[in-house]
């Protein structure tokens, strides 16, 4: 999918054709929209197309007629029937008049309304447009990592109420989100440093340093949260322990109770007749509610001692 923007007034306006100081934004294109700006712009066939590998780490590159930029975003994607996060690359090209974007999954760039807030927004400054792209980026983790410790706390409420399999397997899709996370920020981060010194406009620095801030606020949520999944995981498995410690604790009692009738009752049946209320016309009976007695003491001493 190919769509080309234009901004009018710091709003982003859709064209339907190429022309001077646009953004391109190339959804998992197919080969026919690949080669139609390869051959407009004079782009390199694998530098256009790099976006759409996950494996391509984030990095920049200084061609003779463009600029190709590589950073991860934050994506869902659906894992054991539920969805989680992960990352993919965002391919940013500039060329002289036009900013490229290639990614393999349409993803909003630009928060809902956010586009509409955004100081001096326009495509044609290409180099701010890209410190927007970035920070833009930066505002998404942040808000995808508020969404991960909101589902982390759920399920820590609901440890208390009892733990479910599913609740395990969530915390481990969300701790795997936040490696993704972790990995990816770390990686733009680098490439936020090196546009920063590489910056000619001193206009642009305090965007790029507000960019720099999300990124490293991002980064720090990122390990916080982790910490808190971990100690989260403990929590969990703490809780079933001791669930399964009461389970054992009551069936141990209630083993111990029903063991009373049932020596009582292997004692008597050897038929012999020296024992107690064996030769009674109602030995049975006074047998029985002996037995019950002894139960029901049995059962007030286990219960003093919590053991019930």
């Amino acid at each position: 999918m190919l769509n080309i923007y234009k901004t009018k007034d710091g709003v982003l306006n859709e064209v339907n054709e190429l022309q001077p100081d646009v953004w391109v934004n190339l959804v998992s294109p197919d080969a026919e929209e690949n080669q139609y700006i390869v051959d407009h712009y004079g782009i390199d066939y694998t530098d256009l197309v790099a976006a759409l590998d996950d494996e391509e780490s984030s990095r920049i590159e200084f061609e003779d007629n463009y600029t190709l930029i590589l950073v991860d975003i934050p994506i869902t994607e659906t894992r054991n029937d539920e969805e989680y996060y992960t990352t993919i690359p965002l391919g940013i090209i500039l060329v002289e008049d036009a900013v490229i974007t290639v990614c393999r999954q349409n993803v909003d760039i630009f928060e809902k309304n956010l586009r509409y807030k955004m100081r001096n927004f326009s495509t044609k400054k290409k180099m701010r447009f890209v410190y927007h792209i970035l920070y833009s980026i930066s505002r998404l983790y942040l808000y995808d990592l508020r969404n991960i410790d909101k589902a982390r706390t759920d399920i820590e409420e609901r440890a208390g109420k009892g733990t479910l399999d599913t609740d395990i397997y969530s915390l481990h899709e969300l701790e795997s989100s936040l490696v993704y996370f972790a990995t990816s920020l770390r990686a733009n981060n680098m490439v936020i440093t090196r546009l920063k010194r590489s910056n000619q406009f001193p206009e642009d620095e305090e965007l790029i340093e507000d960019t720099m801030i999300e990124n490293n606020q991002a980064i720090e949520m990122t390990s916080i949260y982790r910490d808190i999944i971990d100690s989260t995981r403990e929590l969990i498995s703490a809780v079933m322990d001791n669930r399964l410690n009461n389970v054992m604790k009551y069936l141990t009692s209630i083993t111990l109770v029903m063991a009373i009738p049932t020596v009582i009752s292997g004692i008597y049946g050897m038929n012999l007749k020296w024992l107690p209320f064996a030769g009674t016309v109602h030995g049975f009976g006074i047998i029985c509610v002996i037995t019950l007695a002894i139960c029901v003491v049995s059962l007030f001493i286990l219960k003093k001692k919590k053991m019930l």
